[in-house]
């Protein structure tokens, strides 16, 4: 039998009582013959420790993790507006409800590896694994898939209770105008409640900065409950709608034109195809079925998106598995900010897809490109992701997009090797880098790259580096080292020919890709010591 110290409330084993925990020996036999245990086989037991719930299931986990997520919440709130109404403060036990759940999974194996091809959901080292958690209501079906094939590959024991992780009080106001006209100043409420340390809103785990070798509990997943937070909340900032109307499939796109085309693509969708229930718009303006063509076009030009500086559109299936547009604007500044935002919401695939310089002579306007490799020149994730690190191409995600590209256009062997050129992109931080071309041509010549633009190297940095599968179709729109630049009528033209297709040959890759999720998630994306969850 296995011999395991764990503190259990009095009279509450099956459930938490509240009562004070004592310390109690608790003998756990194995399943086997008396004095023997198979490699790997621990029987689950019921038992709590202080503060903390084991759970049978993935959906009681959630379940638990959603209603102390709702209780601290709550807490906090009502603490903050009897504040600014009566200037009562909390006192330390009230203060002590303002803390995040926490999600534990001890792996108890101490023989042989259960062996598994997936990219996620899997554990290779005996110990605990943590990490605090934030909307467990919003992310159950993501904390699902990850808990459901860990508890039954693997000999593990999930337990949820309450972390020691504080709830920062901003992220429980949800509009800001509920401070204004209190009279109490956001360094009063910070000294009075919780607030947002930027210390523990990291991304160590990912950039491979965590000491596994002396942590316990090690991470359970990429981004904790603070990190999360802050970027749900920038995502709103940002995109004009709420993060929780952001599919996992995402297109980014660096020029209005595609946002216009992705609306008429959604009207379409709503109309024809079931599975689509409605589309949301920057300022949460929302078009759903029940509207006819007219009704939802007078919404859609009502929308004021030019407020926001990264506009979001959501085309919003039934299955969960819509379809996001964020126009991010221009510059890799951008790319890598709303990137860094939408990783916490796990998505199953960002692509970029936007407008080009091409650099080959055999090259025409209107022509695409399909990045097999990126040259940084951006500068912006040196610190932590140094351009000399290789950022590979998803196969899956190239197959996609060539495939993609061949039904849309309709154009197969060389005549869709003259519209698709697959090579090198090159990406700057500098819209103006032509004016180098002395100094640049050299790089440029050995890096053998057939196009160049400011956003498509970050974007795939960024899946790299957080994990989340990414590919690049680009559209040629000038040829800047061939006397083809833009100008009015050449880009009024090569917008009327090539936006709409393009668009298209990125919303079918998804749909083919969405059909591959078990092969879509690579190992290529982990690293030697990695995180249990996707």
């Amino acid at each position: 039998m296995i011999v395991r110290r764990v503190k259990v409330p009095v009279g509450a084993i099956g459930g938490y009582d509240g009562r004070e925990a004592v310390s109690l020996t608790q003998l756990v036999p194995s399943p086997s013959v008396a004095g023997k245990m198979e490699p790997c086989k621990i029987r689950r037991m019921r038992i709590v420790t202080e503060a903390f719930i084991v759970v049978e299931t993935a959906e009681q986990a959630v379940d638990r993790l959603a209603e102390l997520h709702g209780r601290a919440t709550t807490a906090l709130s009502q603490a903050l507006k009897r504040y600014l109404k009566d200037r009562v403060e909390p006192d330390a036990v009230e203060r002590k409800l303002f803390r995040y759940p926490e999600l534990r999974l001890t792996y108890h194996c101490h023989g042989e590896v259960p062996l598994t091809t997936r990219a996620y959901a899997k554990v290779q080292l005996p110990g605990t694994y943590s990490v605090t958690v934030t909307h467990p209501a919003a992310f159950r079906k993501y904390l699902i898939e990850q808990l459901v094939p860990l508890m039954n590959d693997f000999t593990v024991t999930v337990e949820v209770g309450v972390s020691e992780q504080n709830i920062p009080y901003p992220y429980v106001v949800e509009q800001g105008d509920e401070l204004a006209g209190t009279g109490v100043t956001a360094a009063t409420l910070a000294r009075v409640f919780p607030s947002t340390d930027l210390s523990a809103a990291t991304d160590g785990i990912a950039d491979g900065l965590y000491d596994w070798a002396n942590t316990d509990p090690l991470p359970l997943a990429l981004f904790d409950a603070a990190r999360v937070d802050f970027s749900l909340r920038r995502l709103v900032h940002y995109t004009g709608s709420d993060w929780r109307h952001v599919q996992p499939w995402i297109l980014l796109t660096n020029y209005h034109r595609y946002v216009d085309q992705f609306i008429v693509h959604g009207l379409e969708k709503l109309r024809d195809d079931p599975r689509f229930v409605k589309m949301v718009l920057p300022g949460n303006v929302v078009v759903d079925k029940s509207m006819d063509y007219g009704e939802a076009q007078a919404i859609v030009s009502s929308v004021v998106w030019h407020r926001y500086q990264m506009p979001a559109y959501h085309l919003i299936a039934e299955d969960g598995h819509g379809v996001t547009l964020v126009n991010i604007g221009v510059g890799p500044s951008n790319a890598k900010n709303i990137t860094d935002h939408l990783a916490v919401l796990r998505p199953h695939c960002w692509l970029m897809i936007g407008h080009c310089g091409g650099l080959r002579q055999s090259q025409t306007i209107g022509d695409y490109v399909l990045a097999h490799a990126y040259m940084r020149r951006d500068g912006i994730l040196d610190r932590v992701l140094p351009p000399n690190i290789p950022i590979p191409a998803l196969a899956e995600v190239q197959l996609a997009l060539q495939e993609s590209a061949a039904q849309i256009t309709g154009e197969r062997g060389d005549d869709l090797k003259k519209r698709l050129r697959t090579g090198t992109v090159l990406t700057y931080d500098d819209r103006n880098w032509e004016l180098r071309w002395a100094q640049e041509r050299p790089l440029i010549n050995l890096s053998r790259a057939v196009a160049v633009d400011m956003e498509s190297g970050t974007i795939a940095a960024q899946g790299y580096r957080l994990r989340v599968p990414y590919g690049t179709l680009l559209c040629v729109s000038d040829k800047p080292l061939h006397s083809e630049i833009k100008l009015p009528g050449s880009a009024n033209a090569f917008y009327e020919r090539a936006v709409t297709q393009h668009l298209k040959i990125g919303i079918a890759a998804l749909d083919l890709m969405r059909t591959q999720l078990n092969s879509l998630h690579s190992r290529k994306l982990r690293s030697f010591d990695e995180p249990p969850f996707r």
